[in-house]
C-alpha cells in the first residue's frame, strides 16, 4: 500500500461530518488547545485533537472505531476556547452521529431516522401497525377497536386495548435490543482493535469477564453524571440530562410493574392515583417534561454552537412523550373521551418510535457511550 493511498482523504466522509454539524472542521490548525481545555480527556492519547486531525483527513474507519469520540460529553469547553472557531465539540458530535449510523442495521432505516423529511413516514409506520392490526383482529371477532367506553370509565375503553399495545410494543422493544446487540458486537471489537493499534491499552487480548466487571465501576459515574460536573462551560446540562435519564428509568419501572400486574397477577386497571407506582409514574412524567424544556432552553441559549436535526429529534421526542403522557391522564380524569383517545394514540406512536428508532438516534448515546466508558475503564487508561 502506498503512502499516498494511506493518507488519501475520504472527501465524502468529510462532507458527511460537515452535514451532521461539523461544518467548521476545516478551520482547525492543530494548536491542541482543545485537548488541553478538556477536563475529562485522558492523559494517554488525549482527545479531541487527534480526532480533529483524523476528521480533517477523512480517516473514517479510524474515527468510527475510536472510543474517544464517545468519552467526549460535548460540554463545549473546547469549542469556547478554540482560537479558530473550529468547534471541536460539534465535530465530535457529528462523528458520533455518523458512527451510530455505521453500526446500525438496517442502514436504510438509519438514514431515514437521520432525515427530517422522513419523520412523517416514520410516525405513519406505527399508526398503520396499530390500526391495521386492530382491524385484522376485529375481523376475527376480537373487538380491539371499540370506541364505546365501558360504563363511565373512559380508560377501560378498548379503543386501544392494553393487550393490543403489549403485543406490538413488547416485540418492538426486544427488536431494538437485538439491533443494539448486533451493532455492539462489532463496536466492542473495533474499539479494542483501535485501542491496541494506537497504544491506548496494553491488553492485546480482549477479556470479556474483566470488561463486565468494569461496567459496575462505570455505572455509578453515569448515574452521578460526574463527567458533566467537570465541565466549566456547560455544566448546567447535567441537571437536564439527569432529569431525563431518571425519568426514563422511573417510567420503565412503572411500565414493568403494570405489565406484571396485568399479565401475571391479573390485576386490571385503571389503577388508583394513590398507588405508589402511580406516584412514581406521575413524578417521572413531570420530570421528563421539565427535563425536556431544560434541554430546549439550553439548546436555544447556545446561539454560538451548532444544532442539527440529530439534537432536535431528541428534544422533540422527550417533550412529546412527556406532554402527551400527562395530557392523556388529565383528559381521562376529566372525563373527556374524545381527546383522551386522540392524545393517547399520539402518545403510543411516540412510545413505539422511542423503542424502534432509539438504536438509530441520538438516544443511542446511552448505550454506545456506556460501552465506550466501560472499555476505557477496562483498559486501565487514565
Amino acid at each position: 500500500m502506498s503512502v499516498k493511498h494511506m493518507v488519501e482523504p475520504d472527501v465524502g466522509f468529510i462532507n458527511e461530518v460537515a452535514s451532521l454539524g461539523g461544518g467548521d472542521l476545516k478551520k482547525c490548525f492543530q494548536c491542541a488547545t482543545c485537548s488541553v481545555a478538556c477536563a475529562i480527556s485522558p492523559d494517554t492519547k488525549p482527545f479531541p485533537r487527534k480526532e480533529m486531525i483524523a476528521a480533517s483527513w477523512g480517516l473514517k474507519d479510524r474515527l468510527v472505531a475510536d472510543a474517544d469520540i464517545w468519552l467526549c460529553h460535548n460540554c463545549g469547553d473546547c469549542t469556547t476556547r478554540c482560537p479558530r472557531g473550529a468547534k471541536p465539540a460539534e465535530v465530535l458530535a457529528a462523528i458520533r452521529a455518523y458512527a451510530v449510523n455505521e453500526y446500525s442495521t438496517p442502514k436504510g432505516l438509519a438514514k431515514a431516522v437521520a432525515n427530517p423529511k422522513m419523520l412523517p413516514v416514520l410516525l405513519a409506520v406505527p399508526a398503520a401497525i396499530f390500526i391495521g392490526l386492530g382491524l385484522i383482529l376485529k375481523m376475527f371477532g376480537i373487538d380491539w377497536l371499540n370506541f364505546a367506553p365501558h360504563g363511565d370509565v373512559i380508560w377501560q375503553s378498548h379503543f386501544i386495548n392494553n393487550y393490543l399495545v403489549d403485543i406490538i410494543m413488547v416485540p418492538t422493544f426486544f427488536a431494538a435490543i437485538g439491533i443494539f446487540g448486533l451493532g455492539l458486537k462489532r463496536f466492542v471489537m473495533d474499539i479494542h482493535a483501535n485501542a491496541v493499534a494506537e497504544g491506548k491499552t496494553d491488553k492485546t487480548e480482549f477479556e470479556p469477564m474483566e470488561f463486565v466487571k468494569a461496567i459496575g465501576r462505570v455505572v455509578p459515574k453515569i448515574i452521578k453524571h460526574q463527567q458533566f460536573d467537570q465541565c466549566t462551560e456547560n455544566r448546567a446540562r447535567s441537571t437536564a440530562h439527569m432529569m431525563v435519564l431518571f425519568s426514563f428509568i422511573g417510567l420503565f419501572i412503572v411500565t414493568n410493574c403494570f405489565f406484571v400486574a396485568e399479565w401475571i397477577l391479573h390485576i386490571e386497571g385503571p389503577y388508583s392515583q394513590l398507588s405508589p407506582v402511580k406516584w412514581l409514574g406521575n413524578i417521572s412524567g413531570v420530570a421528563l417534561i421539565i427535563g425536556g424544556f431544560l434541554l430546549l432552553k439550553n439548546r436555544l441559549a447556545k446561539t454560538d454552537r451548532g444544532s442539527s436535526y440529530w439534537d432536535w429529534y431528541l428534544i422533540g421526542l422527550v417533550l412529546g412523550l412527556g406532554l402527551t403522557g400527562m395530557a392523556t391522564q388529565m383528559a381521562r380524569l376529566g372525563g373527556l373521551a374524545g381527546p383522551t383517545y386522540v392524545i393517547y394514540f399520539v402518545h403510543l406512536l411516540l412510545i413505539w418510535a422511542l423503542f424502534a428508532y432509539t438504536p438509530f438516534s441520538k438516544l443511542g448515546h446511552l448505550v454506545y457511550r456506556t460501552v465506550a466508558m466501560t472499555y476505557n475503564e477496562y483498559s486501565g487508561r487514565k
